[in-house]
């Protein structure tokens, strides 16, 4: 007997990601976001869990002012959203293509404690 192995995407309905203000107001004015400089260069646009949008803040936006936490609904991403190995051997969930705004569920600006870290508002799994 044959057994057949299944990768299973993790049950994500919200996933998370951190950009500049203006790059936020950009996206609002173009209906979608289309990505950092960084996403840019990868070809998909960086998202986070909620389990994972700390460490991505401490890591890659360290002491960085400015900045905004987009909550998305993942499932309204389609096809389009992938989840792949990366930091540690952990999936994070990549999309291929701009996002649009209508699975945006809100925006909050991220701002510093007093020792330089980002403060998140409560999340959603």
């Amino acid at each position: 007997m044959k057994l057949k192995w299944q990768f299973l995407e993790p049950r994500m309905t919200t996933i998370y990601k951190i950009c500049e203000t203006a790059q936020w107001a950009q996206a609002e004015r173009d209906g979608a976001f289309r990505g950092s400089a960084v996403d840019l260069t990868d070809g998909y646009i960086h998202f986070s869990t909620a389990a994972q949008v700390a460490d991505t803040a401490a890591k890659h936006f360290a002491g960085m002012s400015d900045l905004v936490l987009v909550a998305v609904e993942a499932e309204d991403l389609g096809g389009g959203l992938k989840w792949e190995t990366s930091r540690g051997g952990a999936l994070f969930p990549h999309l291929y293509g701009p996002l649009p705004l209508a699975a945006v569920r809100w925006v909050q600006a991220l701002r510093l404690d007093d020792d330089g870290r980002h403060v998140l508002p409560p999340l959603d799994a």
